[in-house]
């Protein structure tokens, strides 16, 4: 399963797939359809839905033969656009996307996270109109500074990078208690 290095993103091993998000796939007739996973990786998605799919393929450039586009946690405005030239009116384009919330306590959102408007916003430029929006929170709480930077350690490396590190241990050492992973789940129409 091959994979654009500008659509992906390093899954964190401890994240499961939203159940959400399959519940409103199989809402669909699978059997019918051929499943194209964007930004595939390690093909958690690919594996878990290829049982109830037609077919599955991770990340194709000949679309002709997608009728239900997936991508998860790999979200962009190019896969939107893509998805919306491979698919005809009435399928489907699922995918569970970073919120703005995810990690809010560093102070810095994710270069690949959307806001409910601004999904929105992309799904009607693109042609798409939104059946199913919803946002999957988990706030972990914290009684100490050591309890919240052990619950990040596995973050700690990435986070320096790019400045997200100091700021969470500075939200720790002023009080806060917390560390938020935030999802949108989305399933869209091809108007």
């Amino acid at each position: 399963m091959a994979q654009s290095p500008a659509e992906s993103r390093p899954a964190d091993p401890g994240e499961e797939l939203s159940q959400a998000f399959l519940e409103r796939l199989r809402s669909e007739p699978l059997r019918e359809l051929t499943l194209l996973d964007a930004g595939t990786g390690t093909g958690r998605v690919a594996l878990a839905l290829a049982p109830l799919c037609r077919a599955v393929v991770g990340v194709d450039r000949d679309a002709r033969a997608t009728d239900l586009v997936v991508a998860y946690l790999c979200m962009s405005d190019a896969i939107a656009e893509r998805a919306s030239r491979a698919l005809r009116a009435g399928q489907v384009f699922a995918f569970v996307a970073l919120h703005n919330d995810q990690w809010k306590e560093t102070g810095r959102p994710s270069r690949f996270a959307y806001g409910e408007t601004g999904v929105r916003r992309l799904l009607k430029r693109t042609g798409f109109a939104v059946e199913h929006l919803e946002v999957e929170r988990d706030v972990k709480a914290f009684a100490s500074v050591e309890e919240g930077l052990a619950a990040a350690v596995g973050l700690q490396e990435r986070w320096k990078v790019d400045g997200r590190w100091f700021k969470y241990v500075k939200f720790l050492e002023d009080g806060g208690r917390t560390l938020t992973r935030a999802q949108l789940v989305v399933k869209a129409r091809k108007a």
